[in-house]
């Protein structure tokens, strides 16, 4: 069957498309109902070894990460005082902890053992310990010296046995701070009895001892008590650090503050709370992070979900802190991460759904310049996404922010398949000899190749992304391909139906329905005949300026780099956006701001490598091995680095060591196991780990793993990444240091949240780019050899038709170098857009330059009537698809931002390949391998062979 056979079907039969569309539409409309939305980035990352042990370590370490997560509050210093360490500062944070732990919304949330951490708390409780120890050994001094006096009293009564003993304890009673009762006097007294009557030397010592230790017996075990709490970890209640630093001299918290931050004495988990430029031991400091954990109740949390408590608890935290902190202060945690994401599709469609479709309907009215076009247009692109989010919703496939350029996307292709089917039917209807069934008949038979074609093509580009590894991705493909083919089925079914029952009803009554076409006027006439006369002046300057920047571009293109980071997600909230109505404008977005300052001034604990060790841990080398590897891991330049310039590396060793430096019984237990005394445990490890459990519990289960049964079955070693080191030197690091651990017993696997598994993600994402566009022009090739041989008599022309595509991403890709634009999961998507939307345009303007050639116009002609015609429907809807994309960056999200206008220089180059060197291409085609022409023709003859072609002027 023809294309003409089935372009008058399509018109002869109209009722009966518009009511199988309608059906359709209503089937499809229903499946739309059920389309969910789903954010979770965890999609993108692909099964590997290295998630597998990062599963493991959740499940077996107290890794505050599988059942909690972390809200990190920066808080920096107000402008008057520039110093969070400051008495005013330090009370401010701790009555911030007093209010999150009184506020419902926040406290039902906290884990139960230490759930916030902070340098003001650590200062409050190391000031009120250092007391408190000074007043215990007061204590025992006032004890020991009451212990005397009544040894004293017991000797002069046994040496006067006429001395009253009611009188010598008063006497030390008097003497003494030690508050004395009856009961101690009524056991003084039985005790000095006893001495008198004592008859051997044994009797003798059990009177002194009951008269001296005996008395202060509770004294001495209440004594004793209040020292093992003390040694145990005291915990004062937040109003007691805040009375106690409010109490506190200049010069004794300046010495508190010395001492708990001193570059000696300081802890790398305090100095982790601290700005990186922080002098450690000072008593001055532009910022300081305050660290809530809490309980997630077993759920999913990441940084684009979170369930609603912990949203809810954040957004309180960030609440109270513009409450009760001094300075300034901003919360950054995947609950105020999740509710940015989740709000910034929405907003950002508030602004950019309105603008989009303003200037939409402002290009297409200039366009087409017929009210009645431009809604028949704007149907046809709601059928179409109707029908893609209908099959999303039947196929079960949830709309993630992967989605969010589809629409733009479709919208785009619509319009593209509505401009050309539009103005070839306003050609055929010029001269005003067909009426209106004739000519989109002849219309539809005009383009229906190349739009038949185009949407093969460009489903196949978006089809090749099920090849790579990435889950979302490959839904991406599948459902810009369902798109496409909607897109063609609504363009080149519906759409003509409706236009010919309405300019017939329209002409019936007297309504003349014919307009121009697009680019056959004067005006744009000069630009689009560019392409013809640079293939008659100078063809062969245009191609090799075209191959050189394609070269270029290559080259750019393999140092594209690739990024997976949190930053990717978190939208931005424009300085613009603060004059728009209170109705359209956006939330406050503080997420990206907070860990722009992060990444800046802190250590972000959210950056870390680990590497897991199992199997023999208790072998005598096990911990040498893992403290090579994190001494080895030390030397790299990816290793954060604290205040006080120790590398954010946590390992068993480290662990213990700050265990043993406050506690003795363990101290003696870990320098015992060190037989060669180079600091590392060498001996008897089960031991000394049992011996680490029993002394801090909490500790030791953040570096190793014992089972129910009390077998110790794996290490871990935690590296904290610098904030400008990228995921894949980190990566590369971290697994060269796991070497120094792995064999003999032991194996070393490296893996890590935000580091390892985000290089993992950016390599499959490279992958699934180079292996859909190798796929895509494979395919795309074939098909294009396949119809241009059957309809053009020639293979050849489908490879000419793919040489513009090939261009244009080489030109997208140097491109996305210069401009310092990454693939991430959304712009990872621009290589089959770029090949989708090139092949679109190419097709179109061979298709109809063959079309050309075959009514018997010279090559000059046929250019003419082909830039003219269809380069002038190709240039209303590369403008209309160019801005509808870089509207794209008005969103706030910066992916969007940048696939929008990448996306739209991507159709800009495009349009250029196609109505600029494709015209070149194909007159040299013509003259070398089109088939059925005369190479001695007239056009041929009069042409030199170096500059070739020609142009009627």
């Amino acid at each position: 069957m023809s294309v003409e056979t089935i372009a008058a079907a399509i018109t002869e039969n109209r009722r009966v498309v518009l009511v199988a569309i309608l059906l359709l539409t209503a089937g499809f409309g229903a499946g739309a109902t059920t389309l969910e939305e789903d954010t979770a980035m965890d999609e993108f990352r692909t099964e590997s070894d290295e998630r597998e042990t990062l599963e493991y370590i959740d499940e077996n370490f107290a890794t505050r990460g599988g059942e909690t997560t972390t809200a990190h509050v920066v808080v920096e210093a107000d402008e008057d005082s520039g110093n969070v360490l400051e008495r005013e500062s330090l009370v401010s944070v701790l009555e911030f902890q007093r209010a999150l732990h009184e506020d419902d919304r926040v406290s039902r949330t906290l884990v139960d053992d230490d759930p916030i951490g902070s340098v003001p708390s650590a200062i409050a409780t190391t000031a009120i310990h250092e007391d408190r120890a000074r007043e215990l050994e007061s204590r025992a001094a006032e004890l020991n010296a009451t212990e005397a006096k009544l040894a004293g009293a017991l000797e002069r009564l046994e040496a006067d046995p006429d001395a009253a003993i009611e009188a010598e304890f008063e006497t030390v009673d008097e003497r003494t701070p030690v508050e004395l009762t009856d009961d101690h006097a009524d056991t003084f007294e039985t005790a000095a009895r006893r001495l008198r009557r004592a008859e051997t030397e044994s009797e003798r010592e059990t009177a002194y001892r009951r008269g001296t230790r005996g008395v202060l017996g509770d004294e001495y075990d209440s004594l004793a008590a209040d020292r093992a709490a003390l040694d145990d970890g005291l915990e004062p209640s937040l109003t007691a650090q805040i009375d106690h630093v409010e109490s506190m001299s200049d010069d004794e918290l300046a010495a508190t503050i010395e001492r708990v931050l001193g570059a000696d004495e300081g802890r790398d988990e305090l100095f982790a709370l601290m700005p990186t430029a922080y002098d450690p031991g000072e008593p001055t400091a532009s910022g300081t992070i305050v660290a809530v954990v809490q309980d997630t109740e077993g759920e999913y949390v990441a940084v684009d979900s979170a369930p609603a408590s912990i949203v809810t608890g954040q957004q309180a935290i960030d609440e109270i802190g513009e409450s009760e902190l001094e300075g300034s202060a901003s919360v950054f945690g995947n609950g105020m991460t999740a509710d940015e994401i989740e709000s910034a599709a929405p907003d950002s469609l508030a602004v950019v759904g309105p603008l989009a479709f303003a200037f939409v309907l402002v290009v297409l009215s200039i366009a087409y310049r017929d009210p009645i076009d431009v809604v028949v247009g704007l149907v046809g692109i709601v059928l179409v996404l109707v029908w893609t989010f209908g099959t999303m919703g039947w196929l079960g496939i949830d709309f993630a922010l992967v989605f969010v350029p589809v629409p733009v996307l479709l919208i785009a292709l619509s319009i593209d398949y509505a401009i050309h089917l539009l103005m070839r039917y306003r050609e055929e209807r010029t001269d005003g000899t067909l009426d209106a069934d004739a000519g989109m008949a002849a219309g539809l038979a005009g383009v229906g190749v190349a739009l038949v074609t185009v949407t093969l093509t460009t489903a196949v580009g978006f089809l090749s992304n099920v090849v790579g590894p990435i889950g979302p991705l490959r839904e991406f493909g599948i459902v810009c391909a369902i798109g496409i083919v909607a897109a063609l089925a609504v363009f080149g079914l519906f759409v003509p139906a409706v236009t010919v029952s309405i300019d017939n009803f329209l002409e019936t009554r007297g309504i003349d329905r014919r307009r121009g076409a697009l680019g056959t006027g004067d005006r744009l006439r000069p630009v689009l005949v560019i392409g013809k006369r640079i293939a008659h002046r100078a063809p062969l300057a245009l191609l090799v300026v075209a191959v050189v920047l394609s070269a270029g571009g290559a080259y750019g293109g393999t140092q594209v780099d690739t990024s997976f980071d949190t930053a990717a997600f978190l939208p931005e909230e424009p300085e613009w956006t603060h004059e728009l109505p209170d109705s359209v404008a956006p939330r406050t977005y503080t997420a990206a701001a907070t860990i722009e300052t992060l990444n800046e001034e802190f250590v972000r604990q959210d950056r870390r490598a680990q590497i897991l060790v199992a199997g023999e841990i208790t072998d005598s080398e096990t911990l040498q091995r893992v403290d090579t590897a994190g001494r080895e891991a030390t030397t790299s330049e990816t290793v954060a680095r604290l205040p006080n310039d120790a590398p954010a590396i946590r390992s068993p060793v480290t662990a213990m060591e700050s265990v043993a430096a406050t506690n003795e019984s363990f101290n003696e237990t870990f320098h015992d196991a060190d037989t060669d005394g180079d600091g590392v445990p060498d001996s008897r490890l089960a031991p000394l780990y049992d011996e680490f459990f029993a002394a801090d519990s909490a500790t030791a289960e953040t570096v190793i793993h014992r089972t129910d049964e009390g077998e110790y079955e794996a290490l871990r070693l935690i590296v904290t990444a610098a904030g400008d080191a990228s995921s894949e030197a980190v990566t590369t690091e971290t697994r060269a240091a796991a070497t120094a651990v792995d064999g003999d017993g032991v194996t070393a696997a490296v893996t890590g949240q935000g580091t390892v598994l985000n290089y993992q993600t950016e390599r499959a994402i490279v992958e699934t780019i180079v292996t859909s566009l190798l796929a895509t022009l494979a395919v795309v090739g074939c098909l294009l050899v396949v119809v241009s041989r059957r309809t053009a008599g020639s293979a050849t022309l489908g490879l000419v038709t793919l040489i513009p595509v090939l261009l244009t991403l080489c030109w997208v890709l140097g491109t996305m170098w210069l401009l310092e634009i990454p693939f991430n999961y959304i712009t990872g998507t621009i290589a089959s857009l770029t090949i989708g939307l090139g092949i679109d345009y190419s097709v179109h303007v061979s298709e109809r330059y063959h079309r050309e050639l075959e009514r018997g116009g010279t090559i000059g002609d046929a250019l003419e009537r082909t830039v003219t015609g269809t380069g002038g429907a190709l240039l209303g809807s590369a403008a209309t698809t160019a801005g509808g994309f870089g509207i794209l960056g008005f969103a706030f999200l910066p992916s969007l931002q940048y696939f929008g206008l990448i996306a739209a220089i991507s159709i800009g180059y495009a349009l250029v390949a196609s109505v600029i060197v494709l015209p070149t291409l194909l007159v040299y085609w013509t003259r070398f391998a089109a088939p059925d022409r005369d190479p001695s023709g007239p056009e041929r003859a009069s042409q030199p062979a170096a500059t070739s072609t020609a142009e009627d002027d």
